[in-house]
């Protein structure tokens, strides 16, 4: 059963995440534009939704976003869309997505759970929504086998996350928190050094030993596999059934209320793209490798693609339950205050796409319209 937040107090603000510092993206501007729209395969005498020339979507660059890489590499967004052209952006930071979703620069992203939460919270509730799920799982602590050798020897030693107040950065927290030790969540300090790292910077911090480890998502954990690592603890050995949230798909209220049926369309792509990576592995694996060749000029190597893709479950279910825990981890580590969720999901779309298809719905927890 999901466990509800505090909802009879007021919420005071979430100061420290929203204080937090936007990392650089790779190009000028809120994301890097992808370097292939779907352009190429809009159906001849395909008609525009609701008259709408784009839908601007956004992503990360990661696996855990292998949804929308796969959805976007293989069309199937833009079949769903019709002549509405599906346009896209990188991003490398979830704070950075939430600020182009509130400005408009996109109008639907995949996204991680805390920088949902966070945006949902900042905006007292008015910014966006989760209308879908797209992946469970995809994350570990990597350590050096040298120097660590069993989790409590993770106690004393310098441990990467990707960013303060970030999915994995509380997620740690918490774990060292249920370990009996102490840590300023502010400063990183404490009987574990949390160091704050850029993914992209990590497996060089981690080869030259700046850093004893890493509690990191897919691809990043590989990666740092391939550099000599060990995996010491899967994030998901942790959660009922191994499932939680670790990607989901928002909007800006103001486009699901103005564009309903574009993101529909958008809706259909997303479930019609996690019925065809579960049915083809190895296919999506490929296209979604291919996609982030395009995206950033570089390929997954086989044994760092190969075991990150096979930790990652990509499920239309936002595992509601899942991201209310993951709220409380954050007001116990000490980055949000009583963070009032009733309302941040809306599945009522999500819910007739999957029934359309022949699938059961999906559950909001209390959170939401479902």
């Amino acid at each position: 059963m999901p466990v509800n937040l505090p909802q009879s107090r007021i919420r005071r603000g979430i100061a420290a995440l929203a204080a937090l510092p936007l990392l650089t993206l790779a190009a000028c501007g809120y994301g890097s534009d992808s370097d292939k729209s779907d352009t190429t395969k809009v159906a001849a005498g395909a008609k525009k939704i609701d008259g709408l020339d784009t839908v601007k979507i956004g992503y990360f660059g990661n696996l855990t976003h292998a949804t929308a890489l796969v959805g976007n590499q293989k069309g199937f967004f833009q079949k769903e869309l019709g002549a509405t052209q599906a346009k896209y952006a990188i991003f490398n930071a979830g704070p950075s997505e939430i600020e182009a979703l509130n400005s408009g620069s996109i109008d639907i992203g995949w996204i991680g759970p805390s920088p949902a939460i966070n945006g949902y919270t900042k905006s007292d509730g008015t910014d966006l929504k989760i209308i879908g799920g797209s992946a469970s799982g995809g994350v570990k602590l990597v350590v050096d086998p040298k120097k660590i050798k069993s989790l409590a020897d993770v106690k004393g030693k310098k441990i990467a996350t990707p960013q303060l107040g970030n999915t994995q950065d509380v997620a740690f927290l918490n774990w060292i928190a249920d370990q009996g030790w102490k840590v300023d969540a502010q400063s990183g300090k404490g009987d574990v050094t949390v160091v704050r790292t850029d993914n992209k910077i990590t497996p060089d911090a981690f080869k030259a030993g700046s850093i004893d480890g890493a509690w990191v998502p897919e691809p990043t954990a590989s990666k740092l596999v391939a550099e000599g690592g060990k995996v010491l603890l899967d994030e998901s050995t942790l959660w009922p059934d191994k499932k939680f949230v670790i990607t989901n798909i928002i909007v800006s209220q103001k486009f699901l209320k103005e564009h309903p049926k574009v993101v529909e369309a958008v809706l259909k792509g997303s479930v019609e793209t996690n019925k065809w990576i579960n049915a083809n592995p190895d296919a999506a694996k490929a296209s979604a490798n291919k996609q982030l060749a395009i995206d950033s000029g570089k390929a997954l190597p086989a044994d760092v693609l190969d075991p990150a893709w096979s930790s990652i479950e990509f499920t239309d279910d936002p595992l509601a339950s899942t991201l209310n825990t993951e709220a409380q981890h954050a007001v116990k580590a000490g980055l949000l205050t009583d963070p009032l969720l009733k309302n941040i999901y809306d599945l009522t779309i999500l819910n007739k796409v999957l029934k359309a298809d022949g699938q059961s719905p999906v559950d909001a927890a209390g959170l939401g319209s479902s």
